[in-house]
C-alpha cells in the first residue's frame, strides 16, 4: 500500500466508531483517525484513549470540525440520516473525500445535490453499501457475470430483520419515525435495493410496493401492558418484545448470550447489567413496543422491473426469528440460492448436479454485515491510497440508483401500490 490514509469522523458512535474506525485497530498501517466530532463526552474520551486522537482535534460538534482547515484525507459521516448531506457538502468543499453512512438522505433532491457536488469538487464519495464487499455477494456476482446460470430472469430476496432487531431499531430506536429518519425500505433496505440492482447489472425501470405498520401500535397492546416494560407490566412473561428479554437474556442480542457490543452499546457506552437496567428504566429502549411513537412500516414487499425484462421481488419483515438475508436468482440456464447468515449458497445448473459453495465462517453477525464493514474499509484505504483506480465500487453515482428505487417504492406503498416509473420519479 502506498500510504497510510487519515480519517476525520463526524459521529463517533455505533457506525462511526465500532464499524469503521475500528479498522485502525486491525490495520494501523492503513488507517489513522486524526480528528473526531462527537457531542457525547464518553465517546470523545474513547477517541483520545483508544485511537490516539490529539486533544486539539476533538470537537463537540460537526460545525466546529468543519470550520477547521482540512485535517485528514477522508471524512467519515456517520450521523443520523437527515444530517448526512448538510455535513458532506461543506466537507467536499473543504477538500475531503467522503465515506458516507447510508442512506445518503431521505430526500431525493439532497441525494442528487450531493452527487453533483462530488463531481464539482472532483472528490470521491463512497456510500456504505457494505454488502457489496462481502464474500457472499462478491462470489455470487462473479458467477452471474460469468454467465453460470445464463440470463437473469427473476430475483427473489428477503431481509429477515428479526423481531428483536426491529423492536430495537424501528419501534423504540432512532429509525422509528419518518419525520426523524427514513422509511424502513430506505433506512434498512437500501442495502438490498443496491445489491439487487448491482447483481442484475441493469437499471430498474418501474416499481410497485405494498406494506404497512400493522402490529406495533396501541390497538394491539395486550391487556395489562404498561408504557414501560419494567413499570409493572403484567404481560412480561409472555411478551417476546419485553426489553429485559432482548437486552439481558436473548442469546442472540442480550448480555446473557455473551454479547457486550451492539445493540447493548446503543443503550449505554458501558453495558454492564446495572447500566442496562438503568437505561431500560429511564430511556426509550425500555418502552413497550405497543406504546411507542413509531410510524414506519413493519413489513413491506417491492416488485421491480429492470431493463431487458428481468423482474425482482423483495420483502423486508420484522416478523422473523433470526436476522439474515436470503436470495434466489433464477436464470435461463440455472439458479443460485443462498443464505447470507450461513455464508452458503447453492448453484443448480439445469440438468447438472447441485453444487454447494461454503464460504468462510462469519465471526460477527451483528454490526459486521457479514464481514462487509472491514472489507469496505480496506477497499477505501486502498482506493484513497492510490492502489485502486477508477470509480469506487459503491460510489455516490451508483448509490443514487438504489435510493431512487427505495424512495419510489415508498411512494408506491403510501399510494395504494400504484406503479411508479423511475424515469419520471427521478426528475428533480
Amino acid at each position: 500500500m502506498s500510504k497510510q490514509v487519515t480519517f476525520a469522523v463526524i459521529g463517533f458512535g455505533i457506525r462511526g466508531r465500532e464499524a469503521y474506525s475500528s479498522f485502525q485497530k486491525i490495520h494501523p498501517e492503513k488507517m489513522k483517525v486524526v480528528a473526531v466530532a462527537e457531542p457525547n463526552a464518553a465517546k470523545r474520551e474513547m477517541a483520545r484513549k483508544d485511537y490516539g486522537v490529539p486533544e486539539e482535534n476533538i470537537f463537540t460538534s460537526a460545525e466546529e470540525l468543519l470550520a477547521q482547515p482540512r485535517l485528514a484525507d477522508v471524512m467519515i459521516i456517520a450521523t443520523q440520516d437527515a444530517e448526512h448531506v448538510c455535513y458532506a457538502v461543506p466537507a467536499l468543499e473543504n477538500g475531503y473525500h467522503i465515506l458516507l453512512e447510508k442512506p445518503i438522505s431521505p430526500s431525493l433532491e439532497e441525494c442528487i445535490k450531493l452527487q453533483k457536488k462530488a463531481h464539482e469538487c472532483n472528490r470521491v464519495v463512497v456510500v456504505c453499501h457494505v454488502l457489496r464487499y462481502t464474500q457472499f455477494y462478491q462470489s455470487i456476482k462473479k458467477l452471474l457475470d460469468e454467465g453460470v446460470i445464463g440470463k437473469i430472469e427473476t430475483v427473489d430476496a428477503i431481509e429477515n430483520v428479526a423481531y428483536w432487531h426491529f423492536a430495537h431499531s424501528y419501534v423504540r430506536g432512532n429509525w422509528r419515525r419518518l419525520d426523524e429518519s427514513s422509511p424502513v425500505i430506505l433506512a434498512k433496505s437500501c442495502h438490498d435495493m443496491d445489491i439487487i440492482r448491482w447483481l442484475i447489472g441493469k437499471p430498474c425501470t418501474r416499481v410497485t410496493s405494498l406494506g404497512s405498520l400493522d402490529w406495533f401500535k396501541s390497538e394491539n397492546a395486550p391487556e395489562g401492558s404498561t408504557s414501560f416494560c419494567l413499570g409493572g407490566c403484567k404481560c412480561k412473561d409472555e411478551c417476546p418484545y419485553d426489553c429485559e428479554k432482548i437486552y439481558i437474556s436473548n442469546e442472540r442480542s442480550g448480555l446473557n448470550g455473551g454479547n457486550d457490543g451492539w445493540p447493548l452499546t446503543v443503550l449505554t457506552d458501558d453495558p454492564t447489567r446495572e447500566n442496562l437496567y438503568k437505561a431500560m428504566k429511564e430511556g426509550p429502549y425500555g418502552r413497550c413496543v405497543y406504546h411507542c411513537d413509531n410510524d414506519v412500516a413493519d413489513h413491506q414487499t417491492v416488485n421491480m422491473e429492470f431493463e431487458g425484462g428481468t423482474t425482482a421481488s423483495f420483502t423486508v419483515s420484522a416478523f422473523t426469528h433470526d436476522c439474515y438475508r436470503y436470495i434466489k436468482i433464477m436464470g435461463s440456464h440455472g439458479e443460485i440460492e443462498g443464505n447470507m447468515d450461513e455464508n452458503v449458497f447453492y448453484i443448480r445448473r439445469f440438468g447438472q448436479p447441485v453444487e454447494k459453495v461454503e464460504l468462510d465462517p462469519l465471526t460477527d453477525r451483528f454490526a459486521g454485515h457479514g464481514g462487509g464493514d472491514a472489507k469496505m474499509m480496506d477497499y477505501v484505504c486502498e482506493l484513497i491510497g492510490g492502489d485502486i483506480t477508477g470509480d469506487a465500487l459503491t460510489s455516490v453515482d451508483a448509490s443514487v440508483e438504489s435510493h431512487v428505487m427505495a424512495l419510489a417504492a415508498e411512494q408506491s406503498r403510501t399510494h395504494g401500490g400504484e406503479p411508479i416509473v423511475l424515469s419520471d420519479f427521478a426528475k428533480v
